[in-house]
């Protein structure tokens, strides 16, 4: 769980609000963000011309957006991790042979976030991309990595971040939720039958360290009409569990 700040500068967070602002808003102008976030006109102006400056957001017209330059930071985030360099063989290689969407999940704060994807010919497109963050409970990578943080961590990101329901099948009990992830630990695969995206399946299996510590989760999703019962239960899973294992001892030996 992030610690809290000792002496928050308030400023800085006024900062990010006003850049989560224009994320959530895709793009606003002044006014737009000033109500957004209840926070005078003046004030705001002057942050984004200052982030302007800096060339964190872009101007076209009287709207802002955010700007490209933030994915070179994201990019450096994700190339400090080597989990990245060394999954993304093995998820080509599954996305190439099988057709369908595989993604690399890891945990930050309590949330899940995409680092890396790859479509198969075969792929359906999807709301998320790399960067997207998400709800771990609410999909199968999130609950293959929960399941495998220790309890009293678990329960503290299920009461920051809560279990919001997403889809009608989104799991939205503390007990039930405790009840899957004992589920996943004991079989190793983690599922999403519609419980983020309806029409949308996925099975995910956690990546470990030789210590045991989660590193991240890998999946692979497809539409229902494809990923049913013996591929969903039986072959994914088969996947994922041999691609994890070489990815496991990649990380262990690199």
């Amino acid at each position: 769980m992030s610690p809290t700040a000792r002496n928050p500068i308030k400023s800085t967070r006024t900062t990010f609000r006003i850049l989560e602002a224009l994320v959530e808003l895709d793009g606003a102008g002044v006014t737009a963000v000033a109500d957004h976030l209840d926070l005078p006109k003046s004030n705001v102006h002057n942050y984004l011309s200052t982030l302007e400056e800096a060339g964190y957001v872009v101007k076209r017209g009287t709207t802002f957006h955010v700007g490209i330059r933030f994915l070179e930071l994201g990019a450096h985030a994700r190339n400090r991790r080597d989990l990245y360099d060394i999954a993304r063989p093995e998820m080509d290689k599954i996305a190439d042979e099988e057709g369908e969407l595989v993604n690399l999940l890891v945990e930050e704060h309590g949330r899940g976030t995409y680092i890396y994807r790859v479509a198969g010919d075969d792929a359906v497109q999807v709301d998320a991309h790399v960067g997207t963050r998400v709800h771990l409970h609410c999909t199968a990578l999130g609950k293959a990595i929960l399941a495998h943080l220790p309890e009293e961590r678990v329960d503290e990101i299920v009461t920051r971040h809560g279990l919001p329901a997403v889809t009608d099948d989104t799991i939205t009990d503390r007990d039930e939720l405790r009840e899957t992830l004992a589920d996943v630990r004991e079989r190793g695969i983690a599922f999403d039958r519609e419980e983020r995206v309806e029409g949308l399946r996925c099975a995910a299996a956690p990546i470990c360290s030789n210590t045991g510590r989660v590193l991240g989760a890998l999946s692979i999703s497809g539409p229902t009409t494809r990923i049913q019962d013996e591929r969903l239960e039986e072959e994914i899973p088969s996947l994922l569990e041999r691609a994890t294992n070489v990815i496991e001892l990649n990380i262990t030996y690199s």
